[in-house]
């Protein structure tokens, strides 16, 4: 778990769901950035959405950035007739997450895929959250 502060100004904790919320925000900031070709310090980026360093929220977000041709190949091959860079920028971004987590790190494939549609739940329509849901899963079949 990682510390920060409120908009109120109170200590509280985040748990891995919200920091995985960090993450997704501040891919997606990205995103709108490049697409607008503003200049993009990320470190900056991380440091205006966390009050204090996190290694898990970096991790993700650099793993995505650094990874992002091979997971967009891998998700690609299983979106039938359609590619990420389609979807909209918060479900590629919760889709390429949870792609990072299931073949760069130790995560459970279960707590991936339920973090995932738990995120597109909340910022994605039903259609987008399916679509993840099915690539995921045949990834893990793979």
């Amino acid at each position: 778990m990682a510390s920060c502060y409120n908009e109120d100004g109170d200590f509280m904790t985040l748990k891995r769901s919200d920091l995985r919320e960090k993450a997704m925000v501040i891919l997606y900031q990205y995103d709108i950035m490049k697409q607008s070709d503003i200049k993009i310090n990320v470190d900056d980026l991380i440091q205006q959405n966390m009050e204090i360093e996190n290694e898990f929220v970096k991790d993700i977000v650099y793993g995505v950035l650094t990874h992002q041709n091979e997971i967009d190949a891998l998700g690609n091959k299983y979106i039938k007739d359609w590619t990420i860079d389609r979807l909209d920028k918060t479900g590629a971004n919760i889709l390429r997450m949870a792609i990072f987590e299931l073949k760069y790190t130790e995560t459970p494939e279960v707590v991936v895929i339920n973090e995932a549609i738990e995120l597109s739940k909340k910022y994605s329509d039903d259609a987008v959250r399916k679509m993840i849901n099915a690539v995921l899963d045949k990834i893990i079949r793979e």
